[in-house]
């Protein structure tokens, strides 16, 4: 059982930045993967980034590569997105995600999700 809470959504101009953070809590989070997806009105959900909770390593999808860091506070059990240099193509509702060890990172239906926080990026 693993839950997460995200948070630090809101509206911000084009160029400016965000940080989201996830509250992380459960037996299993801790050997898994954690990361965020985003889900943008009449599209699919898209992976955004995700990292390691043991060791740190880190993936991004090409369209935030240079403008998004995950990075992890393991004492905190949190999970962080900053965000810089945001467009309005960025506005969706991110979600906090946990992958479990073994889980393959197309496998969406194993993943456990937060509830969401939504991004709006004016122009």
């Amino acid at each position: 059982q693993v839950q997460l809470v995200e948070s630090g959504g809101g509206l911000v101009q084009a160029g400016g930045s965000l940080r989201l953070s996830c509250a992380a809590s459960g037996r299993t989070f801790s050997t898994s993967t954690l990361g965020w997806f985003r889900q943008a009105p009449g599209k699919e959900r898209q992976f955004v980034a995700d990292i390691s909770w043991s060791v740190g390593n880190t993936y991004y999808d090409d369209s935030v590569k240079g403008r998004f860091t995950i990075s992890r506070d393991n004492a905190n059990n949190t999970v962080y997105l900053e965000m810089n240099s945001l467009k309005p193509e960025d506005t969706a509702v991110y979600y906090c995600t946990c992958r479990p060890v073994l889980t393959a990172r197309d496998r969406y239906e194993s993943y456990y999700w937060g509830q969401g926080t939504q991004v709006t990026v004016s122009s």
